[in-house]
């Protein structure tokens, strides 16, 4: 791999930026600039680390210019961001979904294609880099801008119905939750609740992650929800969950946890 000029790169991603609603011709150009950037030693890896998709191992600034050169075309040109988004995506590699997730991200909420294509990719998707992708930074405007229909979009993941998208649910939540001037927690409470009184072990991890990020936005707050819902709960497989999640929990929702728990017996 060569040096990397600064001044070449942000060259070559101008022209590649040129390429924008021309997707056949932009991965062309993509083709050979990820080439350009390869380490041809670990290229001949195949596969990235915990992945099942082909890498070019491009470096991180490399990859990064490239997203600063499409990101405000990408919000200007919806349509056409869409269009090579979908051709990102069936390349198939690991760098190309990634820029497929990241132009998601800059489309504007309303685009009416938007939530079929984050539902798609979320459901087929097996790289756990893309899945954290999609779930995270492909989100970014719809949970910004019209957190109102991001809600939608996680209740329809959330549904009893569709227990293998829990999962995507309960791991897209948590930047919400995390957002600084979100305040609106109940709806939040609300959607997890039925997964909660399941509680499947496969997503014990899952819950507690979203737990530790409700509980530091309102630490009273979610101690009455878990409350409440221990309490209208007569399955025993909530508390099991809880107990088990505990140890990892913060101290202060360890120990409010603690004394429902006691009280439940």
């Amino acid at each position: 791999m060569p040096a990397i000029d600064l001044a070449r790169l942000k060259k070559q991603s101008a022209q590649l930026a040129d390429l924008f609603d021309q997707p056949a011709e932009f991965l062309r150009e993509h083709r050979e600039m990820l080439d350009y950037y390869v380490n041809r030693t670990l290229r001949s890896q195949g596969v990235a680390p915990s992945s099942v998709l082909p890498t070019y191992r491009t470096p991180p600034v490399v990859l990064r210019q490239i997203e600063t050169e499409l990101a405000p075309l990408a919000e200007k040109k919806p349509i056409q961001a869409l269009e090579l988004a979908d051709a990102l995506w069936d390349e198939g590699w690991l760098e190309t979904r990634l820029l497929a997730a990241f132009l998601l991200g800059r489309i504007p909420p309303q685009e009416e294609r938007l939530l079929a294509r984050l539902t798609a990719w979320t459901q087929a998707v097996r790289d756990p880099n893309v899945r954290a992708a999609l779930l995270t930074t492909s989100l970014t405007r719809l949970r910004k801008e019209t957190p109102d229909l991001f809600i939608i979009l996680v209740k329809e993941w959330l549904h009893p119905a569709r227990q293998r998208m829990w999962s995507n649910g309960l791991q897209a939540l948590v930047p919400l939750v995390t957002e600084p001037e979100f305040d609106n927690l109940p709806p939040v409470f609300e959607l997890v609740e039925p997964v909660l009184k399941a509680s499947p072990a496969a997503l014990q991890f899952d819950l507690q992650e979203l737990i530790i990020a409700l509980h530091k936005a309102s630490p009273d707050e979610t101690i009455f929800f878990l409350q409440q819902i221990l309490t209208k709960t007569k399955s025993p497989l909530l508390a099991v969950s809880l107990r088990r999640m505990s140890p990892e929990l913060p101290g202060e929702l360890q120990t409010g946890l603690r004394e429902i728990l006691r009280t439940r017996r």
